[in-house]
């Protein structure tokens, strides 16, 4: 009985009288002088699985507030009676559904349908009312102060939210479809329903000015949206919108992705993170009840495909989107309860798909009957048409004359996109960066200032490193240790990994950019190395960022311990980054391996962004690298991995010239890095900001070494007119007597130490040069062909601790080759290939590097 009550009151716009006579009859309902003096019958101990879209508790709620609603409308508050049945529509609404999700969100596809019959787009058809739902929320919400709107969504009908929401120039839209256009921008592009746009304009409802942003995104369903909260929450930080009233986002997704991806759970899962909140998002469901093929019984397990929204207890509505008016209605309450709680809210457009997964695709093999009604359905437009005229609400020549000056506009114009000649994949971009490039989107220049700071900032930094800045403050006796020592490496002028980074962050900082530092336990860092946030002993909650006392007019430090997700907190990181280039993000995994489960955000979004997108991107990877005994999972960051979709050419050796070196950066899709001294990692941090352009950048990152005692930079390595270096050759014996050096070794990272001391501990310091490569692509051309015909009697040889399928042997051996002509041999010293990539067993790891080493040295 209580689910048919609840079923019926969703369903049927009863009166009070109605509903007290159909569903009151066992208890009837008196009501006297506007009180309920007799509660209708209810079940209130119904189990949770039988309530397949509320709770026990919350529609125990709902039906209290109905029936209070059902004797006196006013003492419901107005966002809670909002679901309750509605008074006859105003004709205002039912003109502004037909001039809003309808004819020209219809007409829109017809006239790509007629003119580009045989093309994917990804219709609309069959969820129209897609378009004004979009715009009530977004008019709702600019009413409400809303200035800046970020959206993500899978590619049905982006097309149509670009044209009719966006408002994207038609002309721009059309031209994708002219295969004969060339590209006029760098890179290789992407299909037109995987673009992104920036547009600022002018909010008619509001009379406001809004600015209007979608995310460009791959096929990847889903994957898009933690990078769509991270570009929110940084416009957000950026304009000091603490409370999400001025930025706020906007996701659709298709109902089989929504259920299926497990990207959605990790993203809803940081709606109220402290530093990942975006204090709220609409969620749109296009709900075809369809999955390209799937049916749904076979495609989820929960009753609707939004049921993954309950788990952060978000109102879920779902309506019929072929009621434009109702769906109109329920995204305005959507809005309001997005702009008064500022927690998440989602929209299920109950509706369909007339095509099949696209326009030359066949559903009737896989859903014949389906698909039967489906051409039998009338399209929303004519249904609402037709109810309009009945009416007498328009007549049929207005909506004629108002279909006519559409499909004008449309043919105008298409008549202009055939003047294009090339296509500007810029003219999309999703995130532009005002006064930081050029009118051209190019660079300002194509120098980097020295990474070098003063003695005395250095001095500085390193002495709030070593301090506790808040009075009464009781830290943890281990770390009264960690403290002084970093103040005694400050007195003697060096530093260790965790001084660099602090030298590095803090430097940035007081230089106005402002430093973000995510993931799986990086306050205190996973090897207990950083210690960024201290926490008083005694009192409980109470901490201190030492990082943000370094100056009174510093830009903030944001440190912040993420939820246990990859995949979703990589993406909000990469979002973030994308909003403004003066800010250094990163992003560190606890062990290097764990960057897999995010391999969508790397593969799709970093690796491959910016020749997709025209969108630069300088997010940083730190990834703990290491062969150190600790098995197979907790060893390699899978270096191999990001050497592999590295664009450099390795049968090419490029045309050096002065500025040779900036030059591959900005060619490059990214930077590897595997830096052996805390310096060099400083000047890496460093110059990500300092150079003129923007490149994501992955860090090889130690673990043993942190604590080595040869790890240690002297200041002097780290002041001005210091650079990073993207070789370091010995500076040994070898170095000096380059005739007599029989054996060259090339390598990078941890191995360096290993293959220095058994060179010492065997008296070779004369016969055999170790050159460390640390930054191994773009790979430095250049500077191994200095090192190697410095050594011109010495045999060449690659050592890695890696397995020899993994590790960097691939990638370096054909450089190396084509950069000494192929004139030598390249040897390899390291681990035989293997499908793991390290052992578990402690022996066994012993003698693979021992065996290693004789191999490198013998």
């Amino acid at each position: 009985m209580h689910r048919l009550r609840t079923t019926v009151v969703r369903l049927w716009p009863l009166t009070a009288v109605q509903m007290a006579q159909s569903l009151s009859k066992p208890v009837p309902l008196a009501v006297k002088q506007g009180l309920r003096t007799s509660q209708p019958a209810r079940h209130l101990n119904t189990p949770l699985a039988s309530e397949p879209f509320l709770n026990g508790t919350s529609s125990n709620y709902v039906e209290e507030m109905y029936y209070t609603w059902l004797e006196n409308p006013k003492s419901v508050h107005k966002i809670r009676c909002s679901g309750f049945p509605l008074p006859p529509s105003l004709v205002g609404m039912k003109v502004l559904c037909l001039s809003e999700r309808s004819y020209t969100a219809l007409r829109f596809e017809e006239f790509l349908q007629r003119k580009w019959s045989s093309e994917k787009r990804f219709g609309l058809e069959g969820c129209e009312s897609l378009i004004p739902a979009l715009k009530t929320i977004i008019d709702k919400s600019s009413q409400s102060g809303v200035e800046s709107v970020i959206m993500g969504m899978p590619h049905r009908g982006r097309l149509n939210v670009l044209a009719n929401v966006i408002r994207k120039e038609l002309e721009q839209i059309f031209c994708q479809f002219d295969s004969k256009l060339e590209a006029a921008d760098e890179g290789s592009g992407d299909v037109k329903y995987h673009l992104g746009m920036y547009h600022r304009r002018m909010n008619r409802v509001s009379d406001k000015y809004m600015t209007l942003s979608l995310v460009a995104n791959p096929s990847h369903l889903e994957a898009v949206d933690p990078v769509v909260q991270g570009k929110t929450k940084a416009e957000q930080f950026y304009c000091g919108d603490t409370e999400g009233k001025r930025v706020m986002s906007i996701l659709l997704h298709g109902d089989a992705a929504f259920a299926g991806q497990g990207i959605v759970y990790e993203t809803f899962h940081l709606s109220d993170l402290p530093s990942y909140t975006t204090h709220g998002t609409v969620h749109v469901v296009v709900n075809n009840q369809i999955g390209f093929t799937t049916d749904p019984r076979v495609a989820r397990s929960s009753p609707y495909p939004t049921d993954v929204a309950r788990v952060v207890n978000a109102p879920i509505f779902h309506v019929n989107a072929d009621n434009p008016e109702a769906v109109m209605y329920v995204c305005k309450v959507a809005a309001e309860w997005r702009n008064t709680f500022h927690k998440d809210v989602v929209v299920d457009l109950v509706c369909y798909r007339r095509n099949g997964h696209n326009e030359i695709d066949e559903p009737m093999f896989t859903q014949p009957l389906m698909y039967k009604r489906i051409k039998k359905q009338k399209g929303v437009l004519q249904k609402f048409v037709e109810k309009l005229i009945d009416e007498g609400v328009v007549t049929t020549q207005e909506y004629e004359e108002e279909v006519a000056s559409y499909d004008k506009i449309c043919e105008e114009a298409y008549t202009r996109s055939k003047d294009e000649k090339i296509v500007h994949i810029k003219h999309w971009l999703d995130s532009p960066w005002p006064g930081f490039f050029t009118l051209e989107g190019q660079p300002r220049s194509m120098t980097c200032p020295s990474t070098g700071i003063s003695e005395q900032a250095l001095s500085h930094i390193g002495n709030i490193a070593a301090s506790v800045p808040v009075q009464d403050f009781a830290i943890h006796g281990g770390l009264s240790r960690i403290l002084k020592g970093r103040a005694n490496m400050v007195s003697q002028r060096v530093c260790d990994w965790a001084l660099g980074e602090y030298m590095a962050f803090g430097s940035l900082l007081k230089e106005g950019i402002h430093v973000r530092l995510s993931g799986q336990d990086v306050e205190r860092g996973t090897f207990s190395h950083r210690h960024h946030v201290l926490h008083d002993q005694n009192t409980d909650k109470r901490m201190c960022i030492p990082m943000n006392y370094i100056s009174n007019d510093q830009a903030p430090y944001t440190v912040c311990n993420s939820s246990l997700s990859e995949y979703a907190v990589l993406g909000f990181e990469l979002g973030f980054a994308m909003a403004s280039p003066n800010a250094l993000v990163l992003w560190e995994a606890q062990f290097g391996d764990f960057h897999n489960t995010a391999q969508c955000i790397i593969d799709q979004f970093i690796s491959s962004g910016q020749t997709k997108w025209v969108r630069q991107n300088g997010i940083v990877l730190l990834l703990p690298h290491g062969m150190e005994g600790m098995g197979p999972e907790h060893s390699s960051a899978r270096p191999e991995r990001f050497l592999q979709m590295c664009n450099d050419d390795p049968d090419v050796f490029p045309k050096l010239s002065e500025d040779f070196a900036m030059h591959q950066l900005y060619d490059c899709n990214w930077i590897v890095v595997n830096c052996s001294t805390p310096a060099n990692y400083f000047h890496v941090l460093r110059r990500q900001i300092l150079l003129p352009f923007r490149k994501p950048l992955i860090v090889l990152t130690p673990k043993s070494l942190l604590r080595h005692p040869e790890v240690k930079s002297s200041f002097d390595d780290m002041l001005p007119g210091t650079h990073f270096r993207r070789l370091i050759p010995d500076n040994g014996h070898a170095a000096t007597n380059p005739e007599k050096v029989k054996r060259l070794i090339f390598c990078t990272g941890k191995i360096y130490y290993d293959l220095t001391r058994e060179r010492k501990n065997r008296g070779m310091e004369e016969a055999i040069a170790v050159v460390r490569i640390e930054q191994l692509s773009p790979f430095p051309f250049d500077l191994v062909k200095e090192e190697a015909d410095h050594y011109p009697n010495a045999d060449l040889v690659w050592c890695q601790e890696e397995h020899k399928n993994h590790g960097y042997y691939d990638y370096v051996k054909p450089r190396i080759s084509t950069t000494i002509g192929h004139t030598r041999p390249v040897w390899y010293a390291g681990r035989e290939a293997a499908a793991a990539p390290a052992t578990g067993n402690k022996h066994t790891h012993k003698m693979e590097l021992q065996y290693l080493l004789d191999t490198a040295l013998n």
